[in-house]
């Protein structure tokens, strides 16, 4: 299924993504010979949506070369450990030409600029922020890049799914009896152990969605990339997300909930019971949540108390709302009013994505330092909520 075809945000809105991006590969050593790559597991997942858009509007075999340089540079840093880490080579534990060969199968570091806590150290709150390991909702970030990627590569829909087996096995926290009763926010680089014991409000939602996106995608790759079965997982996870409040103020968090439902829409046609009840849970969240926001005013603070990259989900997350009112049409669910307004709510709403875009848009053309504090996921960001349809996109 593919987004609705959509007005650009601005007129020169490729032009713009264009240059945002190839900035980023210069600047983060992706494009030309660096020997310190600065990869970061999530804004690369974003960046890899943005190219394969990219080439996909323009033919130029460029972003086609950094959309497949980026997932390789990814799997090689984020796939292995750190230099200054006591521990080397793949964190898979795999001799390197296997390991090449299934480069997610033990999951992929964050990209943090200082090392992860060791096991005897104490939590300092502030330093875990910069601290290295894993987080589920990074791995999941990356899966959907790789079903993106299934265009130019034969294996991703397998590496999106041994990337999905080793996430639940890594994060998943489980009952005296193994059931998975919830999913650790953030475990160390081996999936060893907690380093943030605390369950993310959205992952197991995420989860579900990703991991059903996954075996979508590797219904559709040749049978000699078979992936692994994540009907297990999926299963698991849907029990998480039985009757559940998805409801956040979060401008980020509710432009994630946006994306899932989309994607959800999507998949949709595999038929599951309570797909239905589930949209209609997550879009009453995203109004109730986007209620909220706008009532606490947040987007009329001063921008020095604001962060771009989080506002820019959001306007990523309203661009998937013609997608999402594609599939809620009474032909296809029947009754469902309260599903239809919340949605109708949310679309009178949809323009709040340009504001956004419009009021980072200078910021980006003259970073300040503000700006440049988190340039790379603000740049990256701030392209996909210019060009989001590969992103928004379930092959």
């Amino acid at each position: 299924m593919t987004p609705t075809n959509r007005t650009p945000v601005i007129p020169d809105a490729p032009a713009v993504a264009a240059r945002l991006m190839s900035e980023f590969a210069v600047r983060t050593g992706l494009s030309g010979a660096s020997q310190d790559p600065g990869r970061y597991l999530w804004t690369d997942a974003f960046a890899v949506c943005n190219f394969l858009e990219l080439f996909a509007q323009t033919g130029d075999q460029a972003y086609r070369r950094w959309a497949l340089d980026l997932i390789e540079q990814v799997h090689l840093v984020l796939g292995r450990y750190r230099d200054d880490d006591v521990r080397h080579g793949w964190i898979s534990g795999l001799e390197n030409l296997t390991a090449r060969q299934h480069p997610t199968a033990r999951g992929l570091r964050i990209g943090k600029p200082l090392k992860e806590r060791d096991a005897d150290e104490p939590m300092d709150e502030r330093l875990e922020w910069d601290r290295d390991g894993q987080y589920f909702h990074y791995l999941t970030k990356w899966m959907h890049a790789l079903c993106a990627a299934t265009c130019l590569i034969d294996d991703a829909a397998r590496w999106a799914a041994e990337l999905g087996v080793a996430a639940v096995e890594g994060f998943g926290r489980r009952s005296t009896s193994g059931r998975i009763v919830g999913v650790y926010w953030k475990m160390s680089t081996d999936l060893s152990r907690p380093l943030v014991p605390a369950t993310g409000q959205h992952d197991a939602l995420d989860g579900l969605i990703t991991f059903r996106e996954t075996q979508h995608a590797a219904a559709n790759t040749p049978p000699a990339a078979a992936a692994p079965d994540l009907s297990p997982a999926i299963e698991a996870l849907s029990v998480l997300c039985q009757q559940r409040d998805w409801t956040t103020d979060d401008p980020l968090g509710i432009g994630g909930l946006l994306f899932d439902v989309c994607r959800l829409c999507q998949v949709i046609g595999e038929e599951r019971p309570g797909d239905v009840r589930l949209v209609e849970e997550i879009t009453d969240g995203c109004r109730r949540g986007l209620m909220a926001l706008l009532a606490a005013r947040h987007l009329n603070r001063p921008l020095s108390y604001r962060l771009p990259f989080r506002e820019l989900g959001l306007a990523i997350g309203l661009e998937a709302l013609p997608v999402i009112a594609d599939y809620i049409r009474p032909s296809r669910i029947g009754g469902r009013p309260a599903l239809r307004q919340a949605l109708a709510f949310l679309l009178t709403h949809q323009s709040l994505g340009v504001e956004i875009i419009k009021t980072w848009l200078p910021h980006a053309q003259r970073p300040d330092e503000s700006w440049r504090a988190h340039q790379n996921i603000n740049d990256v960001m701030l392209a996909t909520a210019l060009i989001p349809d590969t992103f928004l996109l379930v092959r």
